[in-house]
């Protein structure tokens, strides 16, 4: 786990507030994919931040432990879901007992794993026949409006910089050769001004560029979203990036059915 990604603890509350949640959609592609219902499957949500995938995942009835190493996000989660088990762990070596879930999952959290430890480390956990599901919130970059903001956050974080979360963030990490299954589903959702400004300011990009260039980038961005929104609410538009590769009853490999996307 960098320096990076633990710079979110400072901001759990602000995270938890304005970053996007899920669609239903997913979580029915991510039974469908993975041929299991979520209900009473043990599921480990490892990244899991302040809740924002562990709540839905509860919600359609698995029986969630959740893995956290940030104190804050920790905490906040704690919070929102104080009957749910939570461990302070990393994804490159998780404090769970070996084949004794159905299903590990990481929402927005895979890129921060080393894939030649988190790999074995999921394998580990899993029971046989077991799945993998990792998945990305990824502003849709389709959209006008949305790709004219990339391009600005791309200009001010510079070269092989990533910026509103767009570094690093696909299943491309996952050994070569490794079959998965993947799914790019689409969905909006309309938020004020503010909460798509809190939103942006929550990620790490803007938690490592420092307060005065991130005051003064919300400030630009504010205004440039006005002319698109003048009434104040943006229609936000995201794909969710789902992959899901399983674990074989028959061996100690990570693996699954070709891509259907």
């Amino acid at each position: 786990m960098t320096d990076r990604a633990l710079s979110f603890d400072v901001v759990a509350g602000q995270y938890d507030a304005a970053r996007p949640g899920y669609p239903p959609v997913l979580f029915d592609a991510v039974e469908e994919l993975s041929g299991r219902s979520l209900r009473g499957s043990r599921v480990v949500d490892v990244g899991a931040g302040t809740g924002i995938a562990t709540r839905p995942l509860c919600a359609r009835g698995a029986e969630v432990i959740a893995v956290e190493p940030g104190p804050g996000m920790a905490a906040q989660l704690r919070r929102g879901l104080p009957d749910t088990p939570l461990v302070r762990g990393l994804g490159d070596a998780l404090p769970i007992a070996d084949a004794s879930v159905d299903l590990v999952t990481y929402a927005q959290s895979w890129h921060w794993t080393d894939p030649a430890r988190s790999v074995p480390e999921a394998l580990r956990v899993l029971r046989p026949g077991g799945a993998l599901a990792l998945w990305w919130n990824v502003a849709d970059s389709t959209v006008p409006w949305v790709a004219a903001q990339e391009e600005r956050l791309h200009r001010l974080a510079g070269e092989g910089e990533s910026s509103h979360g767009s570094g690093g963030r696909r299943a491309e990490s996952l050994p070569a050769g490794l079959p998965r299954v993947r799914r790019v589903l689409h969905w909006t959702r309309t938020v004020p001004l503010d909460t798509h400004l809190a939103n942006l300011g929550s990620h790490s990009f803007f938690r490592v560029l420092g307060e005065e260039a991130t005051a003064a980038c919300l400030v630009g961005e504010r205004a440039e979203l006005l002319k698109i929104f003048p009434a104040g609410y943006v229609d936000e538009a995201y794909s969710v990036e789902l992959t899901v590769t399983f674990r074989d009853s028959a061996s100690s490999v990570l693996q699954g059915p070709l891509s259907d996307a």
